[in-house]
């Protein structure tokens, strides 16, 4: 029999919906039954493609002992994380202030009031390698419930106290040299052997490659830049990174970025193409476009969805086991290419007997660079990659035939909103059209589905957007569509920017101009969540702050700047101390910082000379600057820009003071050469 969740449309509670546990999803309802019936709430975070949420549902939740004891001792609440980030940031929070470390699934034991007073991650069925069973913790967590309620209750109101947000710092100065020093201690911390940060598990942390590339950029610091560059290439040839169909897997259970958990996101892939194609921008490597392109193509072919918006994600485990889907033996490289191909497969993507994953399976990695293989083997490098492209062809048509991962098909808005800009960027500066048309598409479905009578929604899935959109909803969505104003020059983009801009001060702001995730008309949580660190996306008020200082230079209205000011001046000092965890802040910080420039190109969109003139403006990487073109009107940034005697013109300026119009390509390249 279907439980409550057989009526909710998340694909994560529906995996649980024929659980013989009596769930309830997130609400009142399940709070009203526990006050009522005297029971502590047990609850169950989650999402779906995340392999170990499947581990404990199928040796727990499916177990019709553990469900009974579930039943009988506790009201259970199950939630999807991607669905709920603010009902996860808070019991995460609990979780680690109780001396839990961080991950999922996160299951957190609460008063019937919501407040926490016992808290893990994932519980086997039985005692385990020092891990206490799932029927034993139950036991003793309902126990100290009925046993200990005074000191519940005192210990739940000081986990609150304790994950409540701390009153910002009083504002600092954000100054160019705490960027600088921000992205020297990234350069210093970087795993110089392996890239990345830290030790094992491995994250990719597209923000703080980002930065660095920019700050190389401002101040040629090649150390910096080659710092950037070893991860974003370490990964590239690492199992973390799909080496038939592209894109990246979450993260690397090992240093060395060879084997991944194979879950698939989306925010993941939207994060780490515009980062592959700023370090081509700046190192000129066409081998490091191939990831980027490789990794949009991936999107558009696995992750869109029929009416223009993307999935979610894809989930680790597929009918096989946890990564079938993706891992070779080199027997199945001959069956699917052939004694002579499959041998250089096997070469190349590090395939050998015994393998370096389960059952004797090897996760496809380049374990050397291309141009050392081709060395090795007395070949043409270019040579080598075409024979590598056929490769991939055929191996991805042979995998195309294996029980595939499921995909949530759920539409969140932040997410898309960071596909948004990724495909807009990259069509416009590679003049790939067809990526500027996904872009587009998928901003056209996000305004009609999930925007309504200028309210955004978080979550699509098959009927109207529903769930008030968060702080990352919306910065997101308005970063991607001033992004995609820049790809398309139609005003509507940047209207509908400028109207999220407005909800953000509206909606997000406080009366001392704190940000906080949820809506001010939000459900009440036991604290209202006010997230700053990227954790894996940007915080949603980093984004807000980039947001509003692009929207200050498109308008010239310095109100933007003041909100801007408001999230980044009290934690201008910390971007330089831990550069890592706030590195989407620092992107917003460098854009304060300045000096922005503005380019304003008028002429009519189908003159060759004016798309000339665009083509320069956009094939740059240059984060200080704006771009304004198309019908005028709506964009402050065009008024008064006009042709010079007929002649499409370009005109730079900064703060809205602009130098004489240029109509040449050459002369406008010069202008935007010059940083002065």
């Amino acid at each position: 029999m279907a439980n409550r969740l057989a009526a909710e449309s998340s694909p994560y509670l529906l995996q649980h919906a024929k659980n013989p546990v009596d769930w309830y999803p997130w609400g009142d309802a399940a709070f009203e039954r526990a006050r009522d019936d005297d029971r502590p709430v047990l609850l169950s975070i989650g999402y779906s493609a995340c392999h170990w949420c499947h581990v404990m549902a199928h040796e727990s939740f499916e177990n019709p002992g553990i469900a009974s004891l579930m039943n009988e001792l506790f009201v259970s609440i199950k939630v999807d994380r991607e669905e709920r980030p603010d009902v996860d940031s808070v019991y995460m929070s609990a979780a680690q202030a109780m001396g839990v470390n961080g991950g999922w699934p996160l299951t957190v034991f609460l008063t019937p009031a919501a407040l926490p007073f016992y808290s893990g991650t994932y519980f086997p069925p039985e005692d385990r390698q020092g891990m206490h069973g799932f029927p034993a913790v139950l036991q003793a967590a309902a126990a100290a419930y009925h046993g200990q309620r005074d000191e519940i209750g005192a210990m739940g109101e000081k986990v609150r106290d304790a994950v409540a947000p701390r009153p910002l710092p009083a504002p600092g100065e954000p100054t160019a040299a705490l960027l600088d020093e921000a992205a020297k201690k990234l350069a210093s911390e970087t795993d110089h052997a392996h890239g990345g940060f830290g030790a094992a598990p491995k994250f990719p942390h597209p923000q703080a490659l980002d930065l660095m590339l920019r700050r190389s950029r401002v101040t040629g610091d090649v150390a910096v830049r080659d710092a950037a560059v070893l991860t974003l290439d370490s990964m590239a040839r690492g199992g973390i990174h799909d080496q038939v169909g592209g894109g990246f897997h979450r993260y690397s259970v090992d240093a060395r970025w060879a084997v991944p958990h194979f879950e698939k996101m989306l925010y993941d892939n939207a994060q780490l193409a515009p980062v592959y194609l700023h370090a081509y921008q700046v190192s000129g490597r066409d081998d490091l476009l191939e990831v980027c392109t490789r990794t949009l193509d991936y999107m558009a072919r696995e992750l869109l969805l029929p009416g223009g918006a993307f999935a979610a994600s894809q989930d680790a485990d597929s009918p096989g086991g946890e990564g079938a889907f993706f891992v070779w033996t080199p027997a199945q490289l001959r069956d699917a290419l052939g004694i002579e191909d499959g041998a250089l497969a096997a070469r190349v993507f590090g395939v050998v007997d015994g393998g370096n994953f389960e059952h004797g399976t090897t996760v496809l990695s380049m374990p050397y660079p291309l141009a050392q293989v081709a060395r090795s083997m007395s070949i043409d490098e270019p040579a080598l990659r075409a024979r590598l492209d056929g490769i991939r062809a055929s191996l991805r048509n042979v995998r195309a035939s294996r029980p595939a991962p499921e995909r949530d098909g759920k539409v969140i808005t932040a997410w898309n909103g960071l596909a948004i800009r990724a495909f807009a960027e990259a069509g416009a500066a590679l003049e790939r059209a067809d990526y500027v048309a996904v872009a587009s598409a998928c901003a056209e479905f996000v305004l009609a589905h999930l925007v309504r009578d200028g309210v955004v929604h978080r979550i699509w899935n098959g009927a109207e957007g529903r769930i008030t959109g968060f702080l990352d909803d919306v910065a997101n969505l308005g970063d991607g569509l001033l992004t995609l104003y820049e790809s398309t020059g139609r005003p509507r983009y940047f209207t509908a920017a400028l109207e999220l801009c407005g909800r953000i001060v509206a909606q997000h702001r406080d009366a001392d101009g704190n940000y906080f995730d949820t809506a001010g008309d939000s459900e009440p949580l036991i604290v209202r969540p006010r997230t700053i660190d990227d954790n894996p996306v940007s915080a949603g008020q980093s984004v807000a702050a980039a947001l509003f200082c692009r929207m200050q230079a498109f308008t010239g209205d310095d109100r933007w700047r003041t909100y801007a000011m408001e999230i980044i001046a009290p934690l201008a000092t910390v971007v330089a101390r831990a550069p890592l965890a706030v590195a989407g802040l620092a992107a917003a910080m460098e854009l304060a910082v300045g000096p922005m420039r503005e380019i304003a190109i008028v002429g009519d969109a189908d003159d060759a000379r004016t798309r000339a003139l665009l083509g320069v403006a956009q094939r740059r990487f240059d984060p200080m600057t704006v771009l304004a073109w198309g019908p005028s009107g709506e964009v402050p940034l065009l008024d008064g820009r006009t042709p010079v005697d007929g002649i499409p013109a370009a005109y730079v300026c900064r703060g809205f003071v602009c130098e004489a119009p240029v109509t040449a390509v050459s002369e406008l390249e010069g202008r935007l050469a010059a940083r002065g």
